[in-house]
């Protein structure tokens, strides 16, 4: 493989199913209760967003049996929360309610809920739907029944063990990693939101089963972190990448810096398993976004793991110009079973938002790439750098099982793909079954970095600092740190027409 050359397929790994010109077993996981949550006036995220998404894919006839497998969530319970969240954090998320918020201020502050990650109606069955269906998403792939689990109404990266952050409550990925750590050694995760996947890096930063790779704008922008020097501590140190990118970035640019890393990452990783956040606020004219990527480069992304015929678990994420998520998201469901969608939008129920082209295609803008060749270049060549002192495929102590969930037998009579579900889902799980010892010792060590991270520290001029409670700083000599932005994300970008 020619690391070098942007423009190269995926295929270089062994196909465990089938060819890349071939379909793959797709099952997409949806709940018709995820758009009635709403965190309030004003509020950029909007999960109606994902309800736009579906009628897009039921217009396009993606939701037909023949293309995909369409499953609603079962909610996930407080224990599977609790298999990275912290029991009194749940336990908060489950009784907190717009009505009794006032009475707990020292709560809300502890776990910071408030502003940014506001308490409404519904905020623990919102949770519970979104992390069940990826988490259900990685129990079909480690089940082998699929090839490819999409999830819209998850990708929630910001979410830390104790604490809310950028409008994420429970962090669904981290949840849907650790259930396919059950069957895989080593699950890649890789991140195109324009905010740094913090969460999940912070989560799996001292081990090298999960590898961890965002591109993000960084610099004076939420959440503060993903400096190019953080790389991961202990067992997990270059197992974390951080590509930082600057403002108007367009497809070309991206590709040319995505492609050559990620077939490096591949090559010397070869996880079992990929997990992609595909946050659509990367795109060109997100409301709070400030890259110029078009639909069809953000779904090149999709296409070029896709291609390495590896189980992959799609997530949603950011994305705040909803007409441009739900085309977005519509285009890549339809990259990953293989079709080719028409540019024209079918007729729907929110025909009137995709005005007035109402094409399927999200268009790039002419906004200015502060992204020099010279800087990009520099960028990759660290990165491939830092890749170089990976062993190939690291070793670790490992013992394959068959996955403790059960999936049923297909009822023949669920005809509508919107009511379709998999009533032994991961929520179903044996409690009595113990785990095994890596996952368990991977639980074990997750929040390590905020531990390691909350202490004193010396610049290069022997400055003494001291960093702050959610400040990545430097964890060994040769690590560099993360800036913390000290505003919120609302605060840095205010509200703007969608």
């Amino acid at each position: 493989m020619d690391p070098s050359s942007a423009g190269a397929g995926g295929n270089s790994l062994a196909s465990a199913s089938c060819g890349d010109a071939q379909k793959r077993r797709v099952c997409y996981f949806y709940d018709p209760e995820v758009g009635n949550y709403y965190y309030g006036q004003g509020h950029p995220m909007k999960p109606h967003r994902v309800r736009m998404t579906h009628a897009l894919l039921a217009h396009y006839g993606l939701l037909a049996p023949a293309k995909m497998q369409v499953l609603r969530p079962l909610p996930a319970r407080d224990r599977d929360l609790c298999r990275f969240h912290s029991d009194d954090y749940v336990a908060f998320l489950r009784a907190v309610t717009p009505e009794t918020q006032f009475d707990q201020i020292r709560s809300l502050r502890r776990f910071n809920v408030g502003e940014d990650c506001p308490v409404f109606d519904g905020l623990y069955a919102y949770c519970q739907t979104y992390a069940g269906a990826s988490v259900g998403a990685a129990v079909k792939l480690n089940h082998g029944t699929h090839d490819i689990a999409i999830n819209w109404s998850g990708g929630l990266h910001h979410a830390k063990k104790s604490e809310a952050s950028g409008f994420c409550y429970v962090n669904d990925i981290v949840l849907a990693i650790l259930e396919l750590l059950k069957l895989h050694e080593r699950v890649l995760y890789i991140d195109i939101d324009i905010h740094h996947g913090d969460g999940v890096e912070e989560a799996f930063y001292t081990t090298n089963r999960v590898m961890t790779v965002s591109f993000h704008k960084f610099g004076d922008y939420f959440p503060g972190t993903g400096d190019i020097r953080d790389i991961g501590y202990s067992e997990g140190k270059y197992y974390c990448l951080n590509v930082p990118l600057d403002d108007g970035i367009d497809d070309d640019s991206y590709q040319s810096i995505f492609k050559p890393i990620i077939s490096k990452v591949m090559e010397m990783y070869r996880p079992g398993a990929v997990v992609l956040q595909c946050g659509a606020d990367s795109l060109s004219g997100d409301r709070l976004g400030c890259f110029n990527l078009s639909g069809k480069g953000h779904a090149e992304c999709v296409k070029f793991m896709r291609s390495f015929n590896v189980p992959l678990l799609l997530l949603g994420g950011g994305g705040y110009t909803i007409r441009n998520v739900a085309r977005c998201w519509c285009y890549e469901t339809g990259v990953a079973l293989g079709e080719e969608l028409r540019e024209k939008l079918p007729y729907n129920e929110y025909y009137e938002y995709f005005g007035p082209e109402y094409s399927l295609y999200v268009a790039a803008s002419n906004m200015e790439n502060r992204n020099t060749n010279k800087q990009l270049e520099e960028i990759k060549c660290n990165i491939l750098d830092n890749l170089s002192k990976l062993q190939h495929a690291p070793s670790v102590q490992f013992e394959e099982r068959i996955p403790e969930t059960k999936l049923p037998e297909p009822d023949e009579d669920q005809d509508d793909p919107d009511e379709r579900h998999d009533p032994d889902s991961d929520m179903l799980l044996d409690d009595h079954k113990p785990m095994g010892h890596s996952a368990r010792s991977l639980i074990h060590n997750i929040g390590v970095k905020r531990e390691i991270t909350e202490t004193e520290t010396k610049d290069q001029h022997g400055k003494r600092l001291t960093t702050e409670h959610k400040v990545p700083e430097p964890m060994a000599d040769d690590l560099g740190s993360s800036k913390q932005v000290p505003v919120s994300r609302r605060l840095l970008y205010p509200s703007a027409n969608p």
